[in-house]
């Protein structure tokens, strides 16, 4: 693998192709963000080995650029969403997909409060529905902000710790690399069934509307 993206992984702009695939893959869900952060991590796993024929990516640094780009992603979508927001619901609105999404996020978060905000951000789409939903319903950025944070440090840093530790137990392989992307894959499938979960009580948002 090292020999395959060595130019990719082995650069300093690394950090750069990581942030902007986070970055924007929040109105692009389909971008392959988790792919190249596991793909770095897993890169990164090699470093004293003894067998890298080039540097590699600095671990924290990784997930630091993957966390803050998350942030800046979801504040982006947050402030558009804000400034058009009825233009946003009548496009939402034409899709029966997600209007269907919006309403069962928008409900499951009604009832777990803040703390679905970070498990929805593992969930697929679900970072974008939930920026996008808060800002067009004018929540408080004070109370959007914190919840982004977290998710995006814990979305951040389980992508680095899945390539980074499959690297040290299966090598800087392609198949560490497909292992990690399963794990990743299979833990957004039980986001999105944890936000969809249906309760026998509807709780409270804990984000209320106002600036």
């Amino acid at each position: 693998m090292l020999e395959s993206v060595g130019a990719l992984t082995g650069s300093p702009w690394i950090y750069a192709v990581v942030a902007l695939s986070v970055l924007f893959d929040v109105f692009v869900p389909v971008l392959p963000s988790g792919v190249l952060v596991i793909m770095s991590a897993t890169a990164a796993a090699a470093a004293g080995t003894g067998r890298v024929p080039h540097n590699v990516p600095d671990i924290l640094l990784l997930t630091l650029s993957a966390a803050t780009a998350s942030v800046l992603g979801d504040m982006a979508a947050f402030r558009l969403a804000w400034r058009g927001g009825e233009r946003l619901e009548r496009a939402i609105a034409r899709s029966r997909r997600l209007t269907a999404a919006q309403a069962k996020l928008g409900a499951a978060l009604s009832r777990g409060g803040g703390i679905l905000f970070v498990i929805a951000r593992f969930a697929p789409a679900g970072r974008s529905i939930v920026s996008l939903g808060a800002g067009a319903a004018h929540r408080r950025l004070r109370d959007f902000l914190p919840w982004s944070v977290l998710a995006g440090l814990a979305w951040a840093g389980y992508s680095v710790a899945l390539g980074y530790f499959g690297g040290q137990w299966l090598g800087a392989t392609w198949l560490a690399t497909g292992v990690s992307v399963l794990a990743l894959v299979a833990a957004g499938a039980g986001a999105a069934f944890l936000v969809r979960r249906p309760t026998a009580s509807a709780g409270h948002p804990t984000a209320t509307a106002g600036r």
